[in-house]
């Protein structure tokens, strides 16, 4: 499952009680600092991976590494998120906790988490379109492990029927021909996450700002553009009814039926496209007037609650530091699904292990995170209305126009409660 459906569950019920937070610490391990076989708590969104998985074995290696016994708990999203407030509330932290990236900003608002700065832990190598989801008020709560984020995954049989070169497809027009000519041909063009959750915003946002619109200014003529290139492609028949409820995983189902040409997807489907009973390539989202569109980024962070006792940062911060060496990036991108890695060294690494993964790797050197250009913790108040509007321009209730008009509207108002 992509870090988009998740951050959305846990943004969306806990948004109102971060807001009404003031900063918080922790008193975990006592009154003297960390003493060799001490026990440090970690938290991280990884249920799946149990006890005996290589994810756990190495988390634990890096506690041993620094002299104590790692305790790590494993939440999905949303649990992480409330558990994370609750002890923060109650002033028990767990000593690091892996955020989904969109999160951070918004629990960094609280004061519960620590400054890399405050760690001394240097971040100049992390490719900064990565590193930008953990900033907030310019100080930087964390480090990227990984990321993913989207791209146009297509079948090669269908295009070769139809007559189309991928490599062809590098602006609007050209993609929009490309799906006439395949729709005309009697197959089915493209489809995508149009549903009215934050799924739906993160897929929309390579076209949005594809089109150089920006979430300041939803309304915009560039942001316009956007919604009514996916607005005809529905009408046109170019995508299909069911864009408006699909989710990224339904969206992907329908691509491996065999009957579509294109389809909007993740890293985190490169197996699943590998093992599909046709032969299938990723491109880049082409931007409105040709260049590679952002795409938004999932993926956790490596973040440091604040402590009571300071005297544990010390050990906090060898485990960090074990966690996201070279070698280590390298490996948590092997274990969840494909994950990049956050610098161009540990990418290029990758590459040779993984040659497959270049798609990828382009996609998330050009990637940008949703709380980028200094939105933190209002990504969310945007982000919704975003989403509505592009429900209501898909069913045509709304002109594309008219939708994003209103979601202006809504988006100030929401920001504006909360300031």
């Amino acid at each position: 499952m992509s870090s988009a459906s998740k951050s959305a569950r846990a943004i969306a019920v806990f948004g109102a009680a971060v807001l009404a937070m003031t900063g918080c610490a922790s008193n975990t391990g006592g009154a003297s600092g960390a003493q060799s076989g001490d026990t440090y708590t970690w938290w991280d969104p990884y249920p799946q991976h149990k006890k005996s998985s290589g994810w756990a074995k190495r988390v634990a290696k890096c506690g041993d590494k620094a002299g104590v016994k790692i305790k790590r708990t494993a939440y999905d999203t949303t649990a992480l998120t409330n558990q994370a407030l609750l002890a923060a509330q109650e002033n028990t932290s767990p000593d690091l906790m892996l955020l989904d990236n969109p999160a951070v900003s918004t629990l960094a608002d609280t004061g519960m988490l620590a400054t890399m700065k405050e760690f001394g832990l240097d971040t100049s190598g992390i490719d900064k379109n990565l590193l930008a989801a953990g900033v907030a008020d310019g100080k930087e709560y964390g480090i990227p492990v990984g990321a993913n984020t989207l791209a146009l995954y297509y079948n090669k049989d269908i295009l070769d029927d139809a007559g189309v070169d991928p490599a062809s497809v590098k602006d609007w027009d050209s993609l929009t021909a490309a799906l006439k000519k395949v729709t005309g041909a009697g197959k089915k063009g493209i489809t995508f996450a149009g549903i009215g959750t934050e799924e739906g915003s993160f897929q929309f946002l390579p076209w949005f700002w594809g089109a150089g619109a920006d979430l300041h200014d939803l309304d915009s003529p560039k942001a316009t553009d956007a919604l009514k290139l996916w607005t005809g492609w529905r009408n046109k028949g170019y995508a299909p009814e069911s864009v408006i409820n699909n989710s990224q995983n339904s969206t992907w189902e329908e691509f491996l039926t065999g009957k579509f040409a294109f389809a909007v997807n993740g890293t985190w489907q490169v197996d699943s496209a590998a093992k599909a009973k046709f032969d299938t390539g990723v491109i880049q989202i082409p931007g409105k007037n040709g260049g590679v569109a952002p795409t938004p980024t999932g993926g956790e962070f490596i973040t440091a609650p604040v402590q009571k006792d300071t005297g544990r940062y010390e050990v906090t911060k060898k485990i960090v530091k074990c966690m996201t060496t070279p070698k280590g990036m390298v490996e948590t991108a092997k274990t969840f699904a494909y994950y990049i890695p956050p610098t161009k060294a540990t990418q290029e690494q990758l590459l040779k292990d993984e040659p497959k993964l270049k798609p990828w790797v382009e996609a998330v050197r050009t990637a940008k995170g949703r709380t980028s250009d200094n939105l933190g913790t209002d990504y969310p108040k945007i982000s919704e209305p975003l989403w509505n509007a592009v429900q209501k321009s898909l069913s045509g209730s709304k002109s594309p126009k008219e939708a994003l008009r209103e979601a202006q509207s809504a988006a100030k108002t929401a920001k504006g409660k909360d300031g």
